[in-house]
């Protein structure tokens, strides 16, 4: 230290070695910055550690939403297979049991299944009589009507389903045409 200031060395252009002055309260300053960038990279160092564990935990809880997505569907599906059990046991017993009541059985169950699957969002389709839309329905044949409008649907082989808005299976159709 020379008159109470900190010395540094330094060259010049030249290449020559020359004295910089530093007054003490430069000298505080410049170590006041050094620690709030010490502080600033350490606080930077923390965040992006927390970022990384953010974005591992982001990962872990789509990969668990993704793999456990249908568990609500499956819970109101398991008194549907219930009752099919209960069915099957009926109609299997030595007493035996009426066409009429195992069809009354079977029907409620059906009502609970269709239930179960539209709280689910899954719709059908309903074709028959409706204009051919290749985006519900895939058709398979053509046939003459001289009831049904050209290019309607004249009978639904199998029932289409979508799942709000997106199709899950289209319906498989007959389309009319114009009778000879």
């Amino acid at each position: 230290m020379t008159n109470g200031s900190d010395l540094a060395d330094g060259t010049d252009d030249g290449g020559k070695t020359t004295e910089i002055v530093v007054t003490s309260a430069q000298w505080d300053e410049l170590k006041a910055q050094v620690a709030k960038a010490t502080e600033t990279w350490e606080r930077f160092v923390r965040l992006n550690a927390d970022f990384d564990n953010y974005k591992k935990r982001a990962i872990r809880e789509k990969s668990e939403a993704i793999k456990y997505a249908n568990e609500s569907l499956l819970e109101r599906l398991i008194p549907v297979l219930d009752n099919f059990d209960m069915a099957m046991l009926s109609a299997n017993s030595p007493q035996g049991v009426s066409v009429d009541s195992l069809k009354t059985g079977v029907t409620m169950i059906s009502t609970q299944m269709r239930s179960a699957l539209n709280d689910a969002g899954l719709e059908e389709i309903h074709a028959e009589g409706q204009v051919f839309d290749p985006n519900l329905h895939e058709a398979v044949s053509h046939q003459p009507s001289a009831d049904v409008p050209e290019g309607n649907v004249l009978q639904q082989l199998r029932k289409g389903y979508k799942l709000r808005d997106r199709l899950v299976r289209p319906a498989t159709v007959v389309v009319a045409k114009k009778a000879d």
